[in-house]
């Protein structure tokens, strides 16, 4: 069974395209952009190491931050939105030449970063997210059989969040204004992420703790869904702008419970089937809900604080739902409850890698030693990720 809703109608079920050449991808677009995505966060944390072993000649903090988000971060997004958009409207999958148009963006992006353009890394992201964007407005308005899920509309709003916050970093103006340039800040490093975890995650975790995808059986809850998705979407975009203009508590605490609230509301957290990437799943949402929690109390150091949320949060929560897709895809969905040493190995290295990264917060003369580990400890569970499904991103259900 696939990973996505559309294989539960079966007036709409049919074979894709043949196992070979850029139409099959395009059908799957998560195959490349997952894997590309992966790379590119190893890549990202190894600017640490190498900074300290003058190996490298400039401080890649804004470097890191942007590969980690625009290039790591975003081929999740556009992987997960770009294979499941379409098939949660019943309507066309990607063609060939939209999923060349939009990797080669994420690629320019990467580079761009990489190579100290990040003015250009930023506009070929706000390109990429335009461009995915388009790709699935017009398959909605023109092509849908069925409306997508209400909780879509956050999704949408990560893709709006993550828009606005890299055009602004395109701005002389937001640089030289402190307040603008926290708020753009938020936009592209939370807000991209944030809300999408809540629409996609609402949808999916349901299917990864063993239920089913909690689609609304009435219209009266299918408009209770996309009223809380609504409201949902504006308190975090106004927690955003709390912060940013001052009110920093405030905002955190609004994303904090909002977060909580919208998830235990629309979830059913009942485990059908466990697993150790079920185990998983709570562990990121944990420690990704207490790195919200904890940074405004230690502000000086929230950066640190953050990448609770960042690593623990985001990017663990993003190779565990891969990973459920990659399953789903393959044919194996059953593999994804196995109980597993090497998956529970895996996970503590995404829990070490949060923690070790968060620690120069509260003792500062471990910052260097801590970036390098938790960079090579990332980099070590991203390696490891791909080597683990590197059968999965060629292998294909049939039905």
């Amino acid at each position: 069974m696939s990973a996505f809703p559309a294989c539960k109608h079966k007036k709409h079920k049919a074979r894709g395209p043949r196992k070979h050449g850029l139409r099959w991808l395009a059908s799957e677009p998560y195959r490349v952009f997952f894997a590309s995505g992966a790379m590119w966060s190893i890549i990202g944390v190894s600017l640490w190491p190498l900074l300290y072993a003058q190996l490298i000649g400039f401080n890649p903090n804004f470097v890191h931050a942007r590969i980690m988000i625009e290039a790591f971060g975003g081929a999740f997004v556009v992987g997960f939105l770009g294979t499941a958009g379409p098939r949660m409207a019943t309507a066309p999958k990607l063609t060939s030449l939209e999923l060349l148009w939009l990797f080669a963006l994420h690629q320019a992006c990467g580079i761009s970063h990489l190579t100290l353009h990040l003015a250009w890394g930023d506009a070929f992201f706000v390109a990429l997210l335009v461009s995915l964007m388009l790709c699935l407005v017009i398959r909605v308005i023109r092509f849908r059989k069925e409306a997508p899920p209400p909780q879509m509309l956050l999704a949408l709003t990560g893709l709006a969040c993550g828009i606005a916050g890299a055009a602004m970093q395109l701005s002389r103006a937001t640089l030289m204004d402190p307040q603008r340039l926290r708020l753009a800040n938020l936009l592209l490093y939370q807000g991209l992420l944030l809300p999408p975890v809540l629409g996609i995650g609402s949808f999916v975790f349901p299917r990864m703790l063993g239920g089913d995808f909690g689609d609304p059986k009435t219209a009266a809850q299918s408009r209770a869904k996309l009223v809380r998705s609504i409201i949902a979407a504006m308190l975090l975009v106004s927690s955003f702008f709390l912060e940013a203009f001052g009110m920093v508590t405030l905002g955190y605490a609004v994303r904090a419970i909002v977060a909580a609230g919208y998830l235990l509301i629309e979830v059913t957290w009942k485990t059908q089937q466990s697993g150790s990437l079920a185990t998983g799943l709570s562990w990121a949402l944990i420690i990704g809900w207490l790195g919200i929690v904890l940074a405004p109390f230690y502000y000086a150091q929230h950066v640190s604080i953050e990448h609770l949320i960042y690593i623990g949060g985001f990017g663990m929560l993003m190779l565990i739902v891969g990973s459920r897709v990659l399953f789903g895809h393959s044919g194996d969905l059953e593999g994804f409850f196995v109980k597993s040493k090497w998956v529970r190995f895996l996970i503590f290295l995404g829990v070490l890698a949060a923690t070790t990264r968060a620690t120069p917060a509260w003792v500062p003369s471990t910052t260097v030693s801590h970036h390098i580990y938790a960079a090579w400890t990332w980099g070590l569970l991203s390696l490891f990720w791909l080597l683990w499904h590197r059968q999965r991103f060629m292998k294909r259900d049939e039905e």
